[in-house]
C-alpha cells in the first residue's frame, strides 16, 4: 500500500490541486477587489504562508506511527475539501462586510484572501511531510532517492497544476466547477489514506460518511448564482440591465469589478459615460474635416465608440484590437454591436501594432485591467511604436484613471508622452462629482495643438469636455511623483496606490 510510486503520484495529485486553488484563488477575488498587482501579491503571499503552517503541522504528524498518521492525513484532506467547497460560500458571505469595513482596498484584498483561502492552503500543505516520510521509512535503503522524489513530485505537481487552471480547468468548467474537481480529488486522496492505514472498517465509514460534506458542498456551490454573466479567461464578464424603461433599453458592462461602458440600445451616439463622450467627442474632433479616416481602438469592452461611429456614418474604418474574444462576444449578444462593422483581432494590442505594417489617422487606448492600463501600454516604447504608426498630422488619444487628490499617475503618464509627442493635452469633464474619489481623463498627443479648448457633447445627458490648461498641467507635473514610464520600469500599482 505505501509502494513509492503511489506515494509520489498522491504527492503530485495534491500539490498540482493545491496550486488550481492558488490560481482560482485570484479569479475569484476579481469580481470584488479587482486584479491587480495587490491581489496575486495577497494570494501568493497567504497561499504560501497556509502551506508553511501545514507544512510545519503535517511534520509533527509525520513523527506518529505511519498508519496513524495516514489516518490524520485523510482527515486533514477531508478538511482541505470542506474548506475549498465552502470558499464560495464564505467569499460571497463576507465581501460586502469586509469592503465596507476596511476602506483601505489593499487592507481589504489581504483580510478577503486570508479568511476565504489560508485554510484550504494549510490543510492542503500537511501531506507533504507524512508523505515524504512513509517514503523514506519504507525505503530506508533508497531514502535519499525517495525524498527528491518526493520533493520533484511536488513541484511537478505545482507546474501542472498552475497550467492546468490556466489553460484548461478555469476555461472550460470556470472558477466554482473547477473547485468542485479539486474538492473530489482531496476527498478521493482523503479515502485512500484511510484505507491504506489499515483503519478499522468504523473508521472507513466515518470518513466515507464525513466526505460527503464537503461533495454537497461543491454541488451546492454548483448551482448557487453566478456572479458572473461570463466567465472568459481574463474576466469575470457581467451584463447588468439598468434600462429606465422596456422602450429604453441600457445596459452596462462590467469586468471583474470596473464599469467598462455603457450603451444604449436606441440611440447608438449616446455617451453615457464621462470617457465615452471624451472618446467619442475628441476624436471627432482631431479627425474633422477629413473626407476619411482609420482608427485603431486598444480595448473593445462594449464597442459603443466604434458602434457609435460606424451607425453615425463617420468615414472611418476601424479596427479593434481586444485580447479577449468573450468580450467581443458578448458586445455582439448583450450590446448591440454588429462584429462585421469593424475589424477586430483579438490579440494583444503592442503586439497587433508591431507585427502588423499598418498607419492610422488616430489610435485611441482604453485598455485596463482593475483600473490600471496594462503596464505594457503605457510605457515609452509603446508610445513611441503608436506614434510611428500614426500617419502625419495623426493622433494618439488614451483614457486616464487616477485619484484626483493625487494625480502621480496622470502626471507621469504626461511625462513619459512628452518624450515622444510633440503635444501632449490632458482633458477633462468639468461635471466630475466631487464625492467620487477617481477621475477620468482622456490625453489627446500629437504634432499639433487642439483647435478649441472646450468642446460639447449632445445626448441624453449633454456633456462637455475642458482642455487642462498648459500651466496647471505643468503644476501638477512638477508637484507629483512624475516619471517616465519605461518597459524596465512601469509601477502602474503602486502609483495608482491605495488612495481614495
Amino acid at each position: 500500500m505505501h509502494r513509492l510510486w503511489v506515494l509520489v503520484a498522491i504527492q503530485a495529485t495534491v500539490a498540482a490541486a493545491s496550486l488550481v486553488v492558488e490560481i482560482v484563488a485570484g479569479r475569484m477575488l476579481a469580481p470584488y477587489v479587482g486584479m491587480s498587482l495587490y491581489t496575486w501579491t495577497s494570494v501568493i503571499a497567504v497561499v504560501l504562508a497556509g502551506f508553511s503552517a501545514g507544512h510545519w503541522v503535517g511534520g509533527r504528524l509525520a513523527e506518529w506511527p505511519s498508519d496513524r498518521a495516514l489516518r490524520a492525513n485523510g482527515w486533514a484532506m477531508v478538511l482541505a475539501a470542506v474548506t475549498t467547497a465552502g470558499a464560495v460560500f464564505l467569499l460571497r458571505g463576507v465581501a460586502g462586510p469586509v469592503i465596507t469595513a476596511l476602506q483601505d482596498p489593499v487592507a481589504a484584498i489581504v483580510a478577503l484572501t486570508m479568511l476565504v483561502f489560508f485554510l484550504p492552503s494549510f490543510f492542503a500543505g500537511i501531506p507533504a511531510p507524512i508523505l515524504s516520510q512513509i517514503a523514506v521509512q519504507r525505503h530506508p535503503e533508497h531514502s535519499g532517492r525517495a525524498l527528491g522524489a518526493m520533493f520533484a513530485a511536488g513541484a511537478w505537481g505545482a507546474i501542472i497544476g498552475t497550467l492546468a487552471a490556466g489553460f484548461l480547468f478555469i476555461s472550460w468548467l470556470g472558477s466554482v466547477g473547477t473547485l468542485t474537481v479539486v474538492t473530489v480529488v482531496y476527498v478521493a486522496v482523503a479515502l485512500y489514506s484511510f484505507v491504506a492505514a489499515r483503519a478499522t472498517r468504523r473508521w472507513v465509514i466515518e470518513g466515507a460518511l464525513v466526505s460527503l460534506i464537503p461533495m454537497m458542498l461543491a454541488g451546492a456551490a454548483l448551482y448557487r448564482p453566478d456572479p458572473c454573466t461570463r466567465e472568459s479567461d481574463y474576466f469575470c464578464i457581467r451584463v447588468v440591465d439598468i434600462s429606465p424603461g422596456p422602450a429604453e433599453p441600457v445596459r452596462l458592462m462590467v469586468l471583474d469589478h470596473l464599469v467598462h461602458g455603457i450603451s444604449d440600445g436606441i440611440d447608438a451616439s449616446a455617451m453615457l459615460t464621462p470617457h465615452g463622450m471624451m472618446q467619442d467627442g475628441l476624436s471627432r474632433m482631431r479627425m474633422a474635416g477629413r473626407e476619411h479616416w482609420d482608427g485603431f481602438i486598444i480595448g473593445g469592452g462594449t464597442y459603443t465608440v466604434p458602434r457609435a461611429w460606424v451607425e453615425m456614418g463617420e468615414p472611418v474604418a476601424v479596427t479593434v484590437a481586444e485580447v479577449d474574444p468573450v468580450v467581443t462576444e458578448v458586445a455582439a449578444e448583450s450590446f448591440w454591436f454588429d462584429p462585421d462593422s469593424v475589424r477586430v483581432v483579438h490579440a494583444d494590442a503592442r503586439i497587433v501594432l508591431a507585427r502588423e505594417d499598418r498607419s492610422y489617422d488616430l489610435i485611441l487606448g482604453d485598455a485596463f485591467t482593475d483600473i490600471a492600463a496594462p503596464p505594457h501600454l503605457i510605457t515609452r516604447e509603446f508610445f513611441e511604436l503608436a506614434a510611428s504608426r500614426l500617419n502625419p498630422d495623426g493622433s494618439f488619444l488614451m483614457t486616464i484613471i487616477d485619484h484626483i487628490d493625487r494625480l502621480d499617475v496622470l502626471a507621469s503618464l504626461t511625462l513619459t508622452a512628452r518624450e515622444v509627442f510633440d503635444v501632449v493635452e490632458i482633458w477633462a469633464d468639468p461635471s466630475h462629482d466631487e464625492s467620487q474619489s477617481r477621475r477620468v481623463f482622456l490625453m489627446v498627443a500629437g504634432n499639433a495643438r487642439s483647435p478649441v479648448s472646450r468642446i460639447h457633447h449632445d445626448g441624453p445627458e449633454p456633456r462637455q469636455a475642458v482642455r487642462v490648461s498648459s500651466a496647471s498641467l505643468q503644476a501638477i507635473i512638477d508637484e507629483r511623483r512624475a516619471i517616465v514610464l519605461t518597459d524596465d520600469y512601469a509601477p502602474i500599482d503602486r502609483l495608482l496606490g491605495t488612495g481614495g
